[in-house]
């Protein structure tokens, strides 16, 4: 079995702090790409199954390793090779890695705009875009972003494991996917390329949400129950 570092030498923690700033550069390069480069490339239209069929396979293998490794058995299993409290930590910078990949790896998909919003539309898409962008940053914090990237476990301050009901929670009981879903769909310009990246990322938001909720469950109990029936929308109000 290999030999890790001890969770409280400088070097575990500098470790996790350059994970936690690793995540926040993959954020920030996702939004450049966002804005930048997706959409903007042209691609020649015989190349539109090859490239799509690679933007797939990117996104599956960071999808993958997103939802397998927050299983509690994988993360049992990875704990056998690094301290307890680097687990999180190898995850997000795994995670945040793949992420960069995607987005710098990603294929333009051949198809030009389909749609340009001019004038108040495109102002108000905009409005809907960075609403979207808040209910990230606001869910976020109600689920401490410290301990999502990792730090508060090797500084040994992790809270107590309790739920609580309150913020965006209270609309729909995954608020992070749902700022997600306005983010990348309110685009005053719509291009194929920007379109699929949407389509392909919500995808897989929707289907992984079913094993999170169980994984929620089965660590939460009868109060994650309990709050799948006060909160009847995973995503969508009203709609899913």
């Amino acid at each position: 079995m290999p030999v890790s570092p001890s969770p409280s030498s400088r070097a575990a923690r500098a470790f996790v702090w350059a994970g936690g700033v690793m995540f926040v550069a993959s954020l920030a390069w996702f939004v450049y790409f966002y804005y930048s480069i997706l959409g903007h490339r042209a691609a020649p239209r015989e190349r539109f199954v090859p490239h799509l069929t690679m933007d797939l396979l990117l996104f599956g293998v960071f999808a993958g390793h997103h939802s397998l490794f927050a299983r509690e058995g994988v993360k049992r299993w990875l704990m056998r090779w690094v301290p307890a409290p680097l687990e999180r930590s190898v995850y997000v910078w795994t995670a945040s890695t793949l992420f960069v990949i995607v987005c710098l790896a990603w294929r333009p998909v051949p198809g030009g705009e389909l749609f340009e919003l001019m004038s108040w539309r495109a102002w108000l898409i905009r409005g809907v875009q960075a609403f979207g962008l808040l209910l990230i940053a606001r869910s976020a914090g109600v689920l401490d972003a410290l301990e999502l990237a990792g730090i508060r476990q090797v500084q040994g301050d992790v809270r107590a494991s309790d739920f609580r009901v309150v913020g965006p929670y209270r609309w729909v009981r995954h608020p992070l996917y749902l700022g997600w879903i306005l983010f990348v769909f309110s685009a005053p310009a719509m291009s194929v390329d920007r379109l699929a990246f949407a389509v392909i990322s919500t995808v897989y938001l929707l289907v992984a949400i079913p094993w999170e909720e169980r994984s929620l469950v089965a660590s939460l109990g009868d109060a994650y129950r309990a709050y799948k029936r006060q909160v009847r929308w995973r995503v969508v109000p009203f709609v899913y």
